[in-house]
């Protein structure tokens, strides 16, 4: 950010937004993790139905998960339109609170064997308000942390947002892995489930404070001081852009939860991975994700959001089936295996590193929250939300377990060419300086 206001921004007051943009997300990514990989114990508690198959519950459960991705569009344009019109700072403040709820909340519904069909659709009717109230995350969030970003480390601020999902990702695989060792398999579905969404509560506290804490940022403040004369909102400009990020993020979106969240599921239900080594594979994976994210931020703060964007697409083109075959073959080692998950979980990592900032820039402020929150919500209800349903229903009827390397590599295709029309000079341009066209 520049100009007078930005001009004026402490190196503290940078790291404040930092911190709280962050922290909400990790928040929201923990607790989708943890629904992700707690899948078959969620399954089995409130979903297997009577007379229906295991796998069967599971597709009832990975539509609950679905579900909930569809509501994040509802919620980004509600607190986006919010966000754009009171501030970023109130409205991540009430999403984060809600958010928090309802995540606790899930830790305290009955299942199905004590209160029989309520039970599946009351996880379901939390997950909607996960679903509503995450929608408001990620726009709000994104928004804070490129806007008080310094030019040209738009890249690295935004980067911080894709680390701390990293992180939640990380946290709510451990923490599931951490259980299942400390308990019986009969403790962890009868009870140890329930703990790490009642996690979610402390971590929900020390979230608000630090959003209290935090400035409205200089962006807005410039943006409501201009008369509205100058504010030349464009509704169809602003669709087309939002269709076009969706086409940018459907690769980041399928490739990240097919690697990084259900992997650990396919392992156990198609190719019979004990559940301890599924997990232990899904760290690795997030940890290679985690790894690449910072610096290919700040990568794409030197040499531009498409060269390393374009060159992450391609490599999850050619690479995803090879690694999946790895995965599949019995003779492969524990070893070789976690080096395959932590190569693809890198790969998207170099999307996520500059993907938070290469949708800020598409967007003027006056837009920013909701259309940047829009088109990335809209990516994930689709590429990632239905990502288990999808690869799931799809071996269930080709009994083909490929299935989730083709998934990957027809978004991919997609996204190459949405990608190419990014602007090689996007990352040294000012914020709300317009696109070249």
């Amino acid at each position: 950010m520049s100009g007078p206001v930005g001009n004026l921004l402490s190196s503290a007051s940078r790291k404040r937004a930092l911190l709280a943009g962050s922290v909400g997300n990790f928040i929201e990514w923990y607790e989708f993790a943890v629904y992700g990989f707690l899948a078959t114990v969620i399954a089995q508690n409130f979903f297997r139905l009577e007379g229906e198959s295991a796998l069967t519950g599971l597709l009832l459960t990975y539509a609950s998960f679905a579900i909930a991705f569809f509501f994040r569009p509802l919620g980004a344009i509600i607190f986006g339109r919010m966000g754009d019109h009171i501030g970023r700072k109130p409205v991540l403040i009430f999403v984060l609170i809600m958010m928090t709820l309802a995540t606790a909340a899930i830790g305290l519904v009955p299942t199905y064997a004590r209160l029989g069909i309520l039970a599946p659709l009351i996880v379901t009717g939390l997950r909607i308000l996960q679903g509503l109230f995450a929608g408001g995350e990620y726009g709000g969030a994104v928004s804070l942390m490129t806007e008080f970003a310094p030019r040209g480390k738009r890249g690295l601020y935004g980067a911080w947002q894709s680390f701390t999902v990293a992180l939640g990702l990380l946290a709510g695989a451990g923490i599931v892995a951490l259980l299942s060792v400390l308990l019986t398999p009969e403790q962890m579905l009868s009870w140890g489930w329930r703990i790490p969404f009642f996690v979610a509560l402390p971590l929900g506290v020390l979230a608000l404070w630090l959003r209290v804490q935090m400035e409205e940022t200089p962006a807005f403040i410039q943006q409501q001081a201009q008369p509205v004369a100058k504010i030349d909102a464009s509704l169809g400009d602003t669709l087309k852009t939002i269709l076009l990020g969706i086409c940018r993020l459907m690769v980041w979106s399928a490739a990240g939860y097919t690697w990084l969240v259900i992997m650990p599921t396919y392992l156990q239900a198609s190719l019979h991975t004990g559940f301890n080594q599924a997990l232990l594979i899904a760290v690795i994976s997030n940890l290679g994700f985690a790894a690449t994210i910072i610096p290919a931020g700040m990568l794409s703060d030197r040499i531009g959001r498409r060269a390393v964007m374009v060159s992450a697409a391609v490599l999850l083109l050619v690479l995803s089936l090879p690694l999946l075959n790895v995965l599949q073959s019995e003779s492969a080692g524990l070893l070789l295996k976690a080096l395959v998950v932590f190569i693809a979980g890198g790969v998207v990592g170099l999307l996520a590193g500059p993907g938070p900032a290469m949708l800020s820039e598409m967007f003027p402020t006056r837009v920013r929250y909701t259309g940047l929150g829009l088109a990335y919500s809209l990516s994930n209800a689709v590429f990632s939300g239905c990502a288990g349903l999808i690869i799931t229903g799809l071996i269930k009827e080709t009994g083909n377990p490929d299935i989730p390397a083709w998934y990957v590599m027809a978004t991919a295709l997609v996204s190459i060419v949405a990608l190419m029309t990014l602007n090689k000079d996007d990352h040294l341009r000012m914020l709300d300086e317009p696109p070249a066209r």
